[in-house]
């Protein structure tokens, strides 16, 4: 690690949120540009910077930052430079020049120690004195929490983080409990463990063990459980901490009664939720019932006439079908779930045109932006996400995020229809449910044999397992989805059997190859011209390789690798951005991986709004590598400037994970079928990429891996309490 030393000359990018900073330094008579965590740096300030050089294509040696010192400025000159620069809100070059005529190089430490001073300043009241006093202390005190950090081998940036939490009580409470730091989104236990033993910390001291118990369970939510049992929980924690079951017994029983934890007993199980993971199953298991048993408003009278007058006007419903469009109309809540080509569209879109003719309101609403797009085609009507239905935005009073349409102010409608529910995590669906308002229809259209959701918990399969309520399950397959191999074959892979590929059909075949690498160079070939030329669609939006796996030769990440350097190598004319392993290209296809509900877009028809979502993809536009600004355009009319800090937050898209897949669908998929972890190679999900095609499905590998995929019907199993609490399996608290 290199060492330099300079003056701040210009400040071309700073980011206040999280201090990312790209700034000129003069050292001597060379200026460079250094970028990193750099905050509450201005013109003027005289810093020592380490960290190491790297070359850009386009802007060639920058100096990227590990960490800093600034020295306070000591000659009347140099402090001038610095009040004038704006580093202080409400001093401006004038004042600043008063306040160094008048104090000289006792300046600042005026600012420090003797605030009221200032106020002999013409143009500073005490008021002003006072604030210039408070920001001067907040930019010493970050520089002290930096050094402190250093001491501990602690990035910037991650310091700078813990300060926008504990502000100036930072070095205090995480001097007494460094485990105060598990609390900061992003800050795991490992960190702060790591950072505890430096200092000195028992390996069995109180805080450790609670701090680990609460780690264990937030792990354990993206496996998709709401809670662990007790001895499961136990026996994780026994192997982490390296002590004995009485001793994390009595931990777990102190964090219940302070309320950190909470516990629920199923027959024999002692369950141990995070309190938010508790409070949304209980809510939803209170309130279920409550919409289920609701008087709906305004009872549509004579149904079976209107359906069949419905039928005549329009197309004949099968048997199934009309039964659920008069389960829908008759009952407050209904759960409609089947494959694909068991016409759950068509039930959608008669249920709609029948309540739009009785004047009722509809509001359909699905998990992710993608399936609210496709359900917006489908239905021939706007769908939004959840997310946006609720009207999501920050509380006045602190940064975290709440929603707006709840209990007290619930969402305008007689009809509620929500798509894909099986993506719903237990989190998102207690506040939907809270938000539904009273005699509200609520129906919930999902495929409960794909994937469960990403989050945790498994609400669909919870609330049909419960056998509480109305379900109507599809299962007949009609005429004209039967011509498609596609869904044929999803139906066949759902039961057990093999699928069938290259029949005369033409929209199902496999490709057979032994060796991964054999395997790349097939996909590549299919994905950048046979398929596109065959299909006559956009190779970037119409094609799109589903992989089992992240890691490995046909990982997502290496396939990415590849699929970028066949669709957009790099060029002298093409900015790039590099972070780790990652380079993202002017051009590139990418997809949001982190819920991001904050940030801006803009529409090409200059409509504003807020909120990219995990699984929204989007093509990069452009890169300013001088600001630090990426621009990205998703779904062909959202477009976004991303700060290069954000970049963690997008990955490639050229291949995506079955998971990431969910909710949306493709006119081309191609999946390769080769070894990979058992886990990985399951039924449900091989079945959940077959039915994200739309016109072509190309298996690309080896035949015995489509077979142990069908014969291979592992689930993992969630723990999840939804279903118990709805059928009344449980002991109370």
């Amino acid at each position: 690690m290199e060492t330099i030393e300079g003056v701040v000359y210009e400040i071309i990018y700073t980011n206040e949120e999280n201090g990312y900073t790209i700034c000129e330094l003069e050292c001597g008579e060379e200026c460079i540009t250094v970028c990193g965590t750099l905050p509450f740096i201005h013109i003027g300030d005289r810093l020592t910077v380490s960290g190491q050089w790297v070359t850009h294509l386009e802007y060639g040696e920058q100096f990227k930052a590990a960490s800093f010192e600034k020295a306070v400025p000591k000659e009347s000159e140099a402090i001038l430079l610095y009040l004038s620069s704006g580093a202080i809100k409400g001093v401006r070059e004038a004042t600043a020049k008063r306040i160094v005529d008048r104090f000289g190089e006792d300046s600042l430490d005026v600012i420090q120690n003797s605030p009221e001073m200032l106020s002999s300043v013409k143009g500073i009241s005490n008021k002003l004195a006072l604030s210039i006093h408070n920001q001067y202390l907040n930019q010493i005190n970050i520089q002290k929490i930096i050094s402190y950090f250093k001491g501990f081998d602690v990035s910037v940036n991650l310091a700078y983080k813990i300060y926008k939490h504990f502000g100036e009580t930072t070095i205090e409470t995480i001097s007494e409990n460094p485990y105060a730091m598990c609390d900061i989104d992003g800050i795991g236990f490992k960190t702060a463990d790591k950072m505890a033993e430096s200092m000195g910390v028992a390996r069995d001291n109180p805080k450790r063990v609670d701090a680990a118990l609460v780690y264990i369970l937030t792990e354990s939510l993206s496996g998709g459980h709401t809670y662990l049992p007790t001895d499961v929980l136990t026996e994780y924690a026994m192997n982490m901490l390296g002590t004995d079951e009485n001793f994390i017994s009595a931990h777990i029983a102190g964090l219940l009664v302070s309320g950190r934890l909470k516990k629920r007993t199923f027959g024999e199980t002692n369950a141990i939720y995070l309190p938010a993971y508790y409070t949304a199953e209980m809510g939803c298991a209170y309130m279920l019932p409550e919409l289920a048993d609701a008087v709906i408003k305004d009872n549509i009278k004579n149904i079976d006439k209107k359906i069949a007058v419905f039928e005549e006007n329009n197309f004949p419903l099968a048997e199934k079908q009309r039964q659920a469009v008069k389960y829908a109309s008759e009952n407050a809540l209904t759960v409609i779930t089947g494959g694909p080509g068991t016409g759950k569209t068509t039930i959608i879109n008669t249920i709609i045109s029948l309540m739009k003719s009785e004047k009722k309101t509809v509001t359909l609403c699905a998990p992710t932006g993608r399936a609210a797009k496709r359900m917006s085609e489908t239905c021939d009507m706007e769908a939004k996400t959840i997310h946006r239905l609720l009207e999501m935005e920050y509380s006045l009073d602190s940064s975290k995020l709440v929603f707006k349409r709840t209990s007290t102010n619930p969402i305008e409608t007689d009809v509620l229809i929500v798509d894909e529910a099986s993506m719903i995590d237990i989190l998102l669906f207690y506040n939907l449910l809270k938000a539904v308002p009273h005699g509200c229809r609520l129906i919930l259209v999902g495929d409960c044999d794909q994937l469960p959701s990403v989050g945790a918990g498994n609400v669909l399969h919870d609330i049909i397992d419960s056998e509480r309520f109305g379900v109507i399950r599809l299962t007949e397959i009609f005429r004209q989805a039967k011509e498609s191999m596609i869904v044929v074959n999803a139906h066949n892979i759902n039961s057990g059997i093999y699928p069938e590929c290259n029949d005369k059909s033409g929209d199902f075949f496999f490709i057979r190859r032994q060796l991964p690498k054999d395997g790349i160079s097939e996909i590549l070939q299919l994905a950048e011209k046979r398929l596109p030329k065959f299909l006559g669609v956009d190779a970037l939006s119409g094609i799109q390789v589903i992989t089992p796996t992240k890691r490995g030769e046909m990982g997502s990440i290496n396939l990415n690798s590849h699929l970028q350097n066949v669709f957009n190598p790099p060029s002298h004319d093409k900015k790039e951005i590099k972070r780790g392993q990652l380079t993202i290209r002017t051009g590139d296809k990418v997809m949001q991986v982190k819920n991001n509900y904050d940030i801006e877009w803009t529409t090409t028809s200059d409509i504003i709004g807020s909120g990219i979502f995990n699984g929204d993809m989007g093509i990069v536009e452009h890169i300013d590598t001088k600001s630090g600004i990426i621009d990205i355009l998703f779904d062909g009319e959202k477009k976004v400037e991303y700060p290069i800090e954000l970049i963690d937050d997008i990955e490639l898209a050229y291949a995506v994970t079955v998971h990431k897949s969910q909710g949306s669908e493709f006119t081309a998929v191609i999946m390769p079928v080769f070894p990979a972890h058992k886990n990985l190679m399951s039924r449900n999900l091989f079945y959940t990429a077959v039915t994200r095609a739309k016109r072509l499905v190309v298996l690309v590998g080896r035949e015995d891996v489509i077979q142990f995929m069908t014969d291979n019907n592992y689930q993992a199993e969630r723990y999840s309490g939804l279903k118990n609490l709805l059928s009344g399996e449980n002991n109370g608290i």
